[in-house]
């Protein structure tokens, strides 16, 4: 399999590589401590066409493919998880699936404004009881003829507050299980729909995460993605994509802190040299590295498997399981290669080691990844 990048596709990377350096790092400490979400840096990555990169131009997106979409994932995520974050939501969940599921009407009305920024979405599908388990959704759509009526509460979404369009999971007819299910299409402002207080989070603390309660939410029937009881197939058609993303956002994170552990250690003295010539912190780095680029290859290969339009669920479960235990693994270390100093804030490794776990929890936890491996290997 060639990984070998196309021109573009290294322009693109370049470009994500400068705007981390230029306009995520500086701030990035403060951000995390004051839990702020970067609205100036989500619209100028709208600008720079990071919020809509696999969605056809016709629709204001930028038409490059996945793996242009993972190079700047793993770019952003080297400085700031909390932005990359949004952009993967943006992108795989949001935009991916109104693309292509939506309606014609759908998409003019939402995608083209979703693909450059001018406004952001959410994907709602967790709840306090259903979080990987998406077959008990305790949230309704009571059908009601040319509207359904929305009651539930929604945990732990991305942009919840900031978003302006919301993808939302609920059940219709109970009876019929995962087949009753549906995803609907809700705006910021419907009457009854209510955002709840902001996530105190140990790490991406700059991403926007809230609930959201829905109280008799009056939702057109035009607002319906898919035929009716289409709901669990979209939401775990877009998974499958959005684990690429948050594989990639994990690779990012990992990369970022190897690279500033490899800087220190060639600039840190101990015992009359640089720490980089002692074997235990080199034998630390050959262990890195390795498994970073091991991850990258796993990444790349899933971003291809979705470009290539082959069944990409086995290899975007593996990369997202590995890379995400390549993040926790390798942020650690680096820590532990600053010593004292990875634990202050202003060597930035502490909190990519924090930003690091939520990547082996969120869609999908890294035990849902080996089910979902597990069955694919053994269903022969």
């Amino acid at each position: 399999m060639d990984f070998t990048l196309t021109e573009e596709q290294e322009m693109v990377r370049q470009a994500a590589r400068d705007f981390a350096q230029t306009e995520l790092l500086p701030g990035v400490i403060e951000r995390d401590e004051k839990q702020e979400f970067p609205a100036d840096a989500i619209r100028k990555m709208g600008e720079l066409g990071f919020m809509g990169m696999m969605v056809d131009p016709k629709y204001g997106g930028s038409g490059l493919d996945t793996l242009s979409y993972v190079l700047v994932m793993e770019e952003l995520s080297k400085v700031d998880a909390s932005a990359s974050v949004v952009v993967s939501v943006n992108n795989s969940l949001v935009c991916w699936g109104l693309e292509t599921y939506g309606t014609e009407a759908q998409k003019e009305k939402y995608l083209t404004r979703l693909a450059t920024g001018e406004i952001i979405g959410a994907f709602c599908l967790s709840e306090p009881e259903a979080g990987s388990d998406a077959t008990s959704q305790k949230t309704t759509a009571l059908d009601k003829g040319d509207h359904y009526v929305l009651n539930g509460t929604k945990n732990w979404i991305t942009n919840g507050g900031s978003a302006d369009v919301y993808l939302v999971i609920a059940q219709t007819y109970p009876e019929k299980g995962h087949k009753g299910i549906n995803a609907l299409i809700v705006e910021k402002g419907m009457k009854g729909f209510e955002i709840g207080p902001k996530e105190q989070k140990m790490g991406i603390r700059g991403s926007d995460t809230h609930s959201l309660n829905f109280n008799d939410v009056i939702v057109p029937k035009e607002n319906r993605i898919g035929e009716d009881g289409f709901g669990f197939k979209f939401a775990m058609k877009t998974l499958a994509g959005g684990r690429i993303g948050i594989a990639a956002q994990a690779l990012g994170i990992a990369a970022g802190a190897y690279e500033l552990a490899k800087s220190y250690s060639r600039q840190r003295k101990a015992f009359g040299t640089e720490i980089a010539n002692h074997q235990a912190i080199a034998f630390k780095l050959a262990d890195m590295h390795t498994q970073i680029e091991a991850a990258r290859m796993l990444v790349y290969k899933s971003a291809l498997d979705k470009d290539s339009g082959g069944d990409y669920d086995l290899s975007g479960a593996m990369a997202k399981l590995y890379a995400s235990e390549v993040a926790m693994n390798t942020t650690v270390e680096a820590v532990q290669v600053h010593g004292g100093n990875g634990y202050v804030k202003e060597y930035h490794v502490e909190r990519l080691m924090r930003d690091a776990k939520i990547t082996q929890i969120y869609e999908g936890t890294s035990e849902i990844q080996r089910i979902v491996i597990s069955r694919s290997i053994l269903k022969d």
